[in-house]
């Protein structure tokens, strides 16, 4: 079936009004009408070709909220009418350790919500901007927010999964340090859920401007980083750093603040890499470097069962369809508070 979207037919072209092509639902397929699709920076990257591989047309989109339309013959989680979310995974091989731990994010047959290869046309996956999307009800999340909050807990999909995965993973709790390095898209996410799973949390930012937006999402304390004094009061004494900036700098400057056996994990993923950092600031306290890339399907279940636990969203601006080339330019200069979320009702015309 034809249905609109907002995609680029090239890399250096602006997104605009186009169809596309989605395929009836299979036997354990669930149909979604869309209701709001946010907007993450490495939409952007992929659709402007600054990532290698760029299919055209792009229909960039992977924070992905709306209604159950229509539901494959097999399907007996999700009848339509249902809440449901689509993140950044839509197909995985199924078979191998990662997808039998649930981790499918880490499946090197995990397919991406857009750009990756798939038999539909016109060959690559299509993404959330867009009026429906169809998807495996593997991969098809269940969304517990009163349906008021649909639109801010679209970037959970990712933004929230993102940072969620590792805090969990390095098991931040009540009586733990946590610095959250960047206040931005995925930074302000990692200090609501720092904060809501008992940890302290440290705001780290460049701009003394931001100090109050931090405390009111939730940081304990606000460092700027530009500060050395600032700095230095906290050498040796954090359990965790969730480094959120997608711009290369200066690594050791936190790897210092990192208690023994502390750990920095890498969500931000810059165009160009990171200078080496000094071994020495690792080997002598016994910390370590991690990167982590989203999350399984069970974990951002759990994610968002969190968040809707404890009342989490995103804090978004919402969007026309003919206001996305705009964001995009925005969204580079931060200009944002703290992500963009497109009304996929106004892709209609």
């Amino acid at each position: 079936m034809l249905v609109n979207a907002y995609g680029a037919h090239a890399g250096d072209q602006p997104l605009e009004p186009l169809q596309i092509t989605r395929r009836a639902p299979g036997a354990h397929d669930v149909q979604i009408d869309i209701a709001f699709c946010g907007i993450c920076h490495s939409d952007l990257h992929q659709v402007r070709a600054e990532w290698y591989g760029t299919q055209f047309p792009c229909v960039p989109g992977h924070e992905i909220v709306g209604r159950v339309a229509a539901v494959g013959a097999h399907v007996d989680g999700f009848r339509p009418g249902d809440l449901v979310g689509i993140g950044c995974i839509v197909d995985s091989c199924k078979h191998c350790a990662d997808c039998d731990d649930g981790l499918e994010n880490y499946c090197d047959g995990m397919i991406g919500t857009y750009n990756f290869p798939t038999p539909d046309a016109p060959g690559w996956t299509l993404g959330g901007y867009s009026q429906q999307i169809v998807v495996h009800e593997r991969y098809v999340l269940r969304i517990r927010h009163p349906e008021e909050q649909l639109a801010a807990v679209a970037p959970l999909l990712c933004a929230g999964i993102t940072t969620y995965s590792p805090l969990r993973h390095w098991n931040v709790g009540p009586g733990k340090k946590v610095g959250v390095v960047g206040i931005g898209g995925l930074g302000h996410m990692g200090i609501k859920l720092a904060h809501a799973l008992g940890a302290h949390v440290v705001a780290f930012t460049t701009s003394d401007a931001k100090r109050e937006a931090a405390l009111h999402l939730g940081a304990d304390e606000v460092v700027v980083s530009r500060n050395a004094e600032e700095m230095a009061a906290h050498a040796k004494s954090f359990d965790l750093i969730l480094n959120t900036v997608a711009a290369p700098h200066n690594l050791d400057a936190f790897l210092v603040l990192l208690k023994r056996d502390g750990n920095m994990t890498l969500v931000g993923a810059p165009a160009t890499p990171h200078a080496s950092p000094n071994v020495f600031n690792l080997i002598m306290k016994r910390r370590t470097l991690a990167g982590s890339m989203i999350g399984g399907i069970a974990e951002t279940q759990e994610m968002l069962d969190f968040c809707a636990e404890h009342g989490i969203v995103a804090d978004i601006e919402r969007v026309r369809a003919d206001q996305i080339n705009d964001s995009y330019e925005r969204m580079l200069k931060g200009d944002v508070k703290y992500r963009f979320v497109i009304d996929n009702a106004t892709l209609a015309g």
